[in-house]
């Protein structure tokens, strides 16, 4: 009997649900809405900060649009090309830390790297009525998740990772640690650069001159960063943990 092929990409199911929640909002926007309609859309659901500023103006949805959008802008993208490269940066960082956290804690840490990246630009752009979309922000906390334990040894690593459960299990590097090994060391020099070339408006999403939230994309990081072993199951890598060191496109911002 001829054994079972392995699957080509090792996508959790997690991570597939929501690239098509993403591509179904995107369409939906395109191809469903009116303008108006869709106008109307993004202000019930697109991050804005002078929602928040006091005696500002009121915007549409109340208490309730306050709270969610610092989590329904991150299923909103400002075009194809915006859409197209936040999925791809999170088929390839969100899938390994799925694998390790399981759906309900993925979902946990998503919501609360999309909520850091929300408070990141809101701490920036106090009064800013313009309006931020845009996976980043949670796709940067993915990132770090990521780097926290696909560099171990017998750790998962390549564009479409091990097939090995284990490889996701291994006990992840301390913070101490992570900041003494030069790979990461790296690509953390050369994440917080692409950032800085973002805010600085050399560097572009597409043909596209919106400004990008690179704060909100810091604020997801560091919620990733310094945040992983509270959602992180495998024990042993929270013992070891932190003890022993411590593109939204803006309709417009882009993450």
């Amino acid at each position: 009997m001829q054994a079972p092929s392995e699957p080509i990409f090792n996508v959790p199911a997690i991570v597939t649900l929501t690239l098509a929640v993403l591509c179904i909002v995107h369409g939906v926007r395109e191809l469903v809405l009116t303008p108006e309609a869709d106008d109307l859309f993004l202000v019930y659901t697109a991050f804005i900060p002078a929602r928040y500023e006091s005696g500002g103006l009121h915007y549409p949805g109340g208490l309730g649009a306050d709270a969610w959008t610092f989590v329904s802008y991150a299923f909103i993208h400002g075009g194809v090309a915006h859409l197209g490269l936040n999925a791809l940066w999170f088929l390839i960082f969100a899938s390994p830390v799925a694998r390790r956290f399981g759906t309900l804690r993925f979902a946990a840490f998503f919501v609360t790297t999309a909520v850091a990246g929300a408070l990141a630009h809101l701490v920036t752009h106090l009064g800013d009525p313009s309006l931020m979309v845009g996976a980043s922000a949670a796709i940067s906390g993915f990132m770090a998740a990521a780097m926290r334990f696909a560099f171990q040894r017998g750790g998962p690593l390549g564009l479409l990772g091990s097939q090995d459960d284990l490889a996701y299990r291994v006990k992840a590097a301390s913070l101490a640690a992570s900041f003494r090994d030069p790979r990461i060391v790296a690509f953390l020099a050369v994440w917080f650069g692409l950032n800085v070339l973002f805010g600085s408006g050399v560097v572009s999403v597409g043909d596209s001159e919106q400004p990008i939230a690179w704060q909100a994309h810091i604020g997801g990081f560091l919620a990733g960063l310094f945040g992983f072993s509270l959602f992180d199951p495998v024990r042993d890598a929270a013992a070891g943990g932190d003890d022993d060191g411590a593109g939204a496109e803006a309709v417009p911002p882009q993450g």
